[in-house]
């Protein structure tokens, strides 16, 4: 009769985590040692710059999860190595995150980038019946303009999208500044698509009232503070305090740091993804606030 072969114990997550840490060159320790908490995580192969930077409220989580997912095989078999910075909470990392990439571009990270062609529509209070004129954050401080609306990193997508709400509320593109005026009246009025302030049917004060209601979901919000101030962010005993002035992120205040990358930074220039992150939470007054000098 013959002997069975011994049975083999049944993988768990632990044995599962090892054959994953094997498969990728990624050491098992480092995998043991990522936290179960908020911050941004950075992959690299042989060199020096990063393959990836990634964020998440749970570092360990997301990590084994690149691990499991087929299609991002290819970058997993060149990684060698895991690095982390914690941060106290969730702001923090889209902060960091969005500064790293930015620093080091890397390969397989969607691009963030600081774009001198940072552009928006300008809708004067004071002639508002004048076309909206494209502006560049080279020229004008956006963070403390109020009539300003959409945010483009360029003059192209600009007008993509002007031409998309003029579809989409039947205004027109003469009047807007993106076609030039005929007797006959703009392109649109003869598809049927534009009111006819181009023409003498529709009040051009009316025209621009519709405009600015359209434009309403897209305005940038000026800065609402006198100077920069700082959002606490706390993780039980732990706070962090990012220094923010007129939508740029300058550094993180941090005595008491754990393990990981320094989180020190700076920035001089209006930046869109800054603005993103902290519109919300800063209008809405959903985090905690002190005044800085």
């Amino acid at each position: 009769m013959k002997k069975r072969p011994p049975s083999r114990p049944t993988p768990g997550p632990a044995m599962a985590r090892a054959g994953l840490a094997r498969a990728h060159g990624i050491a098992k320790e480092t995998l043991a040692a990522l936290p179960a908490a908020p911050g941004v995580y950075e992959f690299y192969g042989d060199g020096e710059l990063p393959l990836y930077i990634g964020k998440s409220i749970d570092i360990r989580a997301r990590v084994l999860s690149h691990l499991r997912e087929p299609l991002e095989a290819g970058m997993m078999r060149q990684t060698r190595r895991v690095e982390w910075s914690r941060t106290a909470g969730e702001i923090g990392a889209l902060l960091l995150e969005s500064r790293l990439i930015k620093a080091r571009q890397p390969l397989f990270t969607q691009r963030l980038r600081s774009s001198r062609e940072l552009c928006s529509w300008r809708c004067s209070l004071e002639a508002p019946q004048q076309p909206p004129a494209l502006v560049f954050s080279r020229d004008v401080d956006f963070a403390t303009a109020d009539d300003l609306y959409g945010l483009f990193v360029s003059a192209a997508a600009a007008r993509r999208f002007l031409v998309a709400l003029a579809e989409e509320h039947r205004l027109c593109l003469a009047a807007l500044g993106l076609e030039a005026p005929s007797r006959r009246g703009c392109f649109g009025l003869q598809l049927g698509r534009c009111l006819g302030v181009c023409a003498g049917g529709e009040d051009s004060a009316l025209h621009a009232l519709r405009l600015r209601a359209a434009l309403q979901d897209s305005q940038v919000h000026r800065w609402p503070f006198a100077d920069a101030v700082g959002l606490v962010e706390g993780d039980g005993p732990w706070s962090q305090t990012h220094v923010v002035r007129k939508w740029c992120y300058e550094r993180t205040i941090d005595d008491s740091a754990p393990p990981g990358r320094s989180l020190e930074s700076t920035a001089a220039d209006f930046d869109v993804d800054a603005y993103r992150i902290l519109v919300k939470p800063l209008l809405a007054g959903t985090c905690e606030l002190v005044v800085l000098s």
